[in-house]
């Protein structure tokens, strides 16, 4: 049975969705590298992965203002497209299904340079599952919030200016990939790689994603403490 992309029903990340005008305000003065393309990268060996159905759904996802428009599917295909180009070159010799459900977004519109220069987030719920099994590996969808990288550009007059909503997508999609590929590699026995091999893998990803979203702990932190306001209230406390 084709297995459905199905979403958390845990409120995780989705209760940080009021934080985005606060987090893109954050992310605003900083400044990095856009995402590489993947096929540019050193992909790290999967074991046995080989991808089978890569099923993206964004008809439930929540636009979170300031934000440029996106239709879910102009989502669901941005991001099946940067799947397919992260993981479509592995050939192990096990099937898996990845499953994506969006859960939010903001794409960020332009804004007043240096001031106001917001950056774009979203919001995904990713499951994974092993075809010759028939099972889901893990019980939880796992929840993953993902940052508009920056550049010299965007750091004078904002992404909003110098990017159009197609790049800011694109940018999030293949940043969104890369953290999947991370949290699978932190879980290597599902695909049967060396954990030595996996964890030192793990490691050059998570510094890679790290460069490609800079700021990320630090917005998180800012919306953390941010000041309610009428227009942009904030969220309660996330459970962990």
């Amino acid at each position: 049975m084709r297995p459905q992309a199905t979403r958390s029903a845990e409120p995780t990340l989705l209760s940080r969705l009021p934080r985005f005008a606060v987090l893109a305000a954050a992310l605003g003065i900083l400044a990095a590298c856009a995402a590489p393309d993947p096929l540019e990268e050193d992909l790290p060996d999967m074991g046995d992965f080989r991808l089978a159905h890569n099923i993206v759904v964004a008809d439930n996802m929540q636009q979170v203002p300031p934000s440029r428009n996106a239709t879910p599917e102009e989502w669901e295909a941005i991001l099946t497209s940067e799947i397919d180009r992260r993981f479509g070159g592995y050939e192990g010799d096990r099937l898996y299904h990845i499953g994506i459900a969006v859960d939010g977004y903001a794409l960020a519109p332009p804004g007043i340079p240096i001031v106001l220069s917001p950056r774009s987030v979203l919001v995904l719920s990713v499951n994974v599952w092993d075809d010759a099994a028939g099972v889901k590996l893990h019980e939880e969808p796992e929840q993953i919030m993902v940052f508009e990288g920056a550049s010299a550009e965007t750091m004078i007059v904002g992404s909003g200016i110098a990017r159009n909503r197609e790049e800011q997508m694109q940018i999030l999609a293949r940043n969104a990939a890369r953290r999947i590929q991370l949290w699978m590699l932190q879980n290597p026995e599902w695909f049967n790689i060396d954990p030595d091999a996996a964890a030192a893998a793990a490691a050059e990803v998570e510094e890679l994603a790290a460069a490609a979203e800079p700021g990320a702990e630090a917005a998180e932190a800012a919306a953390a403490e941010c000041i309610p306001t009428d227009d942009v209230p904030c969220p309660e406390p996330v459970a962990n």
